[in-house]
């Protein structure tokens, strides 16, 4: 079992160990195959620092600014910086010689060679579900990912995402309000919280599950960073769940990434109408399972992950909630709709609403069997 870093019950690293590891992840122009290659050749990072210069020439001919940085001196203030950063309790390096590394995550063809980690680390191991999607999900779609999240957490598996807006900060809430652990993995370092207004959630997320990164402390973020942390989204997972993406949402790229690493693949349908349906229903097509309900999800990953439901029921991710708990624009589009049917122009008419709030509410309001949809386009109240 690794000791680096500070956790409770966990003796801090010998400060030369994890210097070297610091060290290691700082080294440009190399990316995690090169990286896992050069450990693998030599054995342990005290060996690759003191290996022969010439041996590091010829497995570094092509990358000059990794070999200059390895035969350099180490920054000594950058150094001190990073080693101190670890002096805060819940704060460690997990590595690839750890005993406790992800078996999942070893798995895929470019596992990042070690993790910042604020948290809890057991729950890196644990069954995970990846739930990513749009950043500018609609109000449904925020409010699936919530729901499918608080579910399938309670049914035992960790929520696993990278605290965007939209999709995939509503999953973690979704696995916070059920009591379960939630995972962040960050396209930043773990010193910075991007967005910015998600410093409450990301504190929230490390009590209760964990904030990870590959990328070294100060790391800015950097556009390219965000599909390069996605392939450890989906490779600490079982399956990836697209909630809502348009046809060129990031989140395809990480149900691409699940799927090359033989991952299931889940995409929850949406209007034919609607750009964010585009992409599920794009996945959908190419094979992606049509997910309507929690059970969805569990049939397929429960034989997996040996999750159970509490006392064998079905799981209900969209058992109704009490009127007054929908959004606000759903009580009002609520209050418009009578007994008898109803067009969605009547509706943006009689509500004040636009037109696409109308649709995206009247999704919630069907998907928790308030409302149901007829012929023609129209909607009629049910309860």
């Amino acid at each position: 079992m690794s000791e680096h870093g500070h956790d409770a019950g966990r003796a801090p690293a010998s400060a030369p160990a994890l210097a070297l590891w610091l060290r290691f992840l700082r080294v440009p122009g190399i990316g995690a195959r090169r990286r896992l290659e050069l450990l693998n050749h030599f054995g342990s990072l005290e060996a690759l620092f003191e290996s022969a210069r010439g041996q590091l020439a010829r497995l570094l001919a092509d990358a000059p600014q990794a070999l200059a940085a390895l035969r350099a001196e180490p920054d000594e203030k950058q150094l001190a910086a990073d080693l101190a950063w670890f002096n805060e309790p819940r704060r460690q390096l997990l590595t690839w010689f750890d005993e406790d590394y992800p078996r999942l995550l070893r798995e895929i063809p470019d596992p990042p060679v070690a993790l910042f980690v604020i948290g809890e680390r057991a729950v890196l191991s644990l069954p995970q579900l990846a739930v990513v999607g749009s950043r500018n999900a609609t109000a449904a779609g925020r409010e699936n990912a919530r729901a499918f999240a608080h579910e399938l957490a309670q049914a035992g598996l960790v929520i696993t995402s990278g605290m965007a807006l939209g999709v995939d900060a509503a999953a973690h809430r979704g696995a916070l309000e059920s009591g379960a652990a939630t995972i962040a993995v960050m396209g930043t370092g773990l010193d910075r919280v991007y967005p910015a207004r998600h410093r409450e959630l990301a504190h929230a997320i490390a009590q209760q599950g964990a904030l990870l990164s590959e990328f070294p402390l100060g790391t800015a973020p950097r556009p390219e960073n965000f599909p390069i942390r996605n392939r450890i989204v989906s490779g600490l997972a079982l399956g990836v769940l697209v909630v809502e993406a348009a046809e060129r949402s990031g989140a395809l790229i990480t149900a691409r990434l699940g799927s090359e690493q033989g991952r299931e693949v889940f995409a929850i349908p949406g209007s034919i109408h609607s750009p964010l349906s585009r992409g599920c229903h794009r996945l959908i097509r190419q094979g992606a399972k049509l997910v309507e309900t929690a059970r969805d999800v569990l049939e397929e990953l429960g034989p997996l992950a040996s999750v159970v439901t509490p006392a064998g029921e079905r799981p209900s991710v969209l058992a109704s909630p009490a009127p007054d708990a929908l959004p606000e624009p759903a009580q009002q589009l609520l209050a418009c709709l009578g007994y008898d049917a109803m067009t969605v122009d009547a509706l943006v008419e009689r509500s004040g609403l636009t037109a696409d709030t109308v649709s995206s509410m009247l999704l919630v309001l069907e998907l928790h069997g308030f409302v149901a949809s007829g012929p023609g386009g129209n909607y009629q109240r049910l309860t």
